[in-house]
């Protein structure tokens, strides 16, 4: 494998040399991505639920319990992503790891989150809107779940589908600028939120401070993948960072703890202009609280148009990453080949893109109960692919202790082991929260989108070939095995000709 060049930056995958991927993204750009992806529309509309199930001081040490996990597990993604800072970020620590079809199975996981919840923001979006323009429905199309569809709604969702593809596909860099100004407009909001807090806040209404006890807490703890997903984009677009390696790894523990005070900011705000009573009547008890807190109906549109902005962040940044896994498996030939493919000016994965893209725009027709479905149905899926990636992370430290590690976590003795044994353990804990009689097990709709997904993985996965162990050359053993039977297939049918 080829060395880290002397200011510290990456090389270029092997084998990926020609492909085209431009290295374009910084530091600032890095955690932008990985914070963004994570401070989606949750916090909007799931603050009030966290209240009135956990209590403040609940909800806020479900919330930090989370935060810790996940940055475990950056951790352990941190030591990878530097070490192998190639595209699909997950796809080559697994093929390097545990071989070729347990590749596929944690690339098509963490794919199929993304993919819900790039679906989850094109909805959320007609959602938010209508709280500031509660005549957008217009137009009645059919009726989902009961709630009925409209036309206007359904396209504000469809045309902003098009425009973030359309944005992604002209460059990473491009779409990384809107990420930053974004963001910036957010961090203005959460700023408004603290002061608002400090001059007219009260501790008295933030009680009862418990609430169902542990029951409450695991209530919000099992939101914890949807939360979180999203630091593990920068693996995603490793290849087109120009950054030292090191800074690689740690900025995605850093994007990890920023999103966790977000969380626990929310909430802690909220509930110091609210009563709990006054949060169960509350329609969105986050812009509810900011307009009782500044007496304005106006100020709690801007936190509407806040929540509005981490819509865009998330989508942005979980579309960036669902596109680069896409293109991973199809440059492994374990999806169409046409999913490799990279745009001969921009070197953005087009045609991942645009599928990506369509399923967007294809959502908010299905109307607002989406939501909720697509949360369930992508969120097992994650952390499927989070335990898999642990796993891979113990392996690698005693397969090859010698790897080149630039950021490397608990030092070269058992610390490291022991990290990656943790984040293995708190991985399969999460899983366990969506297993039947548990608080995340899955209503029948999400059931069923979680089951198509992985029913059409499992076509692609029985056309793997068998025998590819896994090494630092899996994926160029993969895609010669593949190609030899492609040759041998369409020589017999020569033959039969």
């Amino acid at each position: 494998m080829s060395t880290i060049d002397p200011a510290g930056v990456p090389p270029a995958a092997p084998g990926r040399e020609d492909h085209g991927f431009k290295r374009v993204l910084g530091r600032l750009d890095a955690i932008g991505l990985g914070f963004g992806a994570m401070i989606g529309f949750g916090w909007v509309i799931l603050t009030g639920d966290w209240l009135l199930e956990a209590g403040t001081v609940g909800a806020v040490l479900a919330l930090v319990t989370g935060g810790l996990i996940m940055a475990v597990v950056g951790l352990v993604y941190g030591e990878l992503v530097a070490a192998m800072p190639y595209a699909g970020g997950e796809h080559n620590y697994l093929l390097r790891g545990m071989g070729a079809r347990w590749a596929f199975v944690g690339s098509w996981a963490i794919t199929g989150g993304y993919i819900t919840i790039v679906a989850f923001e094109a909805v959320a979006v007609p959602r938010t809107v209508q709280y500031i323009f509660p005549g957008l429905s217009q137009v009645p199309l059919w009726t989902v779940a009961g709630f009925e569809v409209s036309l206007t709604w359904a396209l504000v969702g469809a045309l902003t589908a098009v425009l973030i593809t359309a944005i992604n596909i002209r460059g990473v860099k491009h779409a990384s600028t809107v990420q930053i100004f974004v963001i910036l407009f957010l961090l203005i909001v959460g700023l408004m939120m603290l002061f608002g807090a400090f001059t007219r806040g009260s501790v008295a209404t933030m009680e009862p401070f418990f609430t169902s006890g542990t029951t409450g807490f695991f209530l919000v703890l099992v939101t914890v993948p949807f939360l979180f997903v999203g630091f593990d984009v920068i693996p995603q677009v490793s290849e087109e960072m120009h950054l030292p390696a090191r800074q690689l790894g740690g900025t995605i523990v850093i994007s990890v703890l920023l999103a966790a005070a977000w969380y626990v900011m929310v909430v802690l705000t909220t509930s110091s202009a609210m009563s709990a009573a006054d949060v169960a009547g509350a329609d969105i008890a986050v812009a509810d609280a900011m307009g009782a807190m500044f007496g304005s109906t106006a100020v709690a549109n801007l936190l509407i148009a806040g929540g509005l902005a981490g819509i865009l962040t998330s989508w942005n940044s979980l579309l960036m990453g669902a596109s680069r896994l896409l293109w991973a498996l199809g440059n492994s030939r374990m999806v169409p080949a046409w999913f490799g493919r990279l745009h001969p000016r921009y070197g953005t994965p087009v045609n991942a893109l645009l599928f990506v893209g369509a399923i967007s725009f294809a959502a908010p027709f299905f109307g607002a109960e989406m939501l909720g479905w697509l949360v369930d149905s992508g969120s097992p899926s994650i952390v499927v692919a989070y335990a898999l990636v642990s796993v891979v992370f113990v392996l690698l430290r005693r397969r090859e202790p010698g790897m080149e590690r630039p950021f490397r976590i608990g030092g070269r003795g058992p610390g490291g082991l022991v990290l990656g044994g943790l984040s293995v353990v708190l991985c399969l804990g999460l899983i366990s929260l969506y297993l039947p009689g548990m608080p995340a097990f899955l209503s029948a709709p999400a059931w069923t989108i979680f089951g198509l997904w992985w029913l059409l993985g499992l076509v692609f996965l029985l056309r793997i070939p068998t025998g590819i162990r896994p090494g630092a050359d899996a994926e160029h053993r993969l895609v010669a095995e593949v190609e030899r039977r492609r040759g041998r297939d369409r020589g017999r049918t020569g033959d039969r000709g």
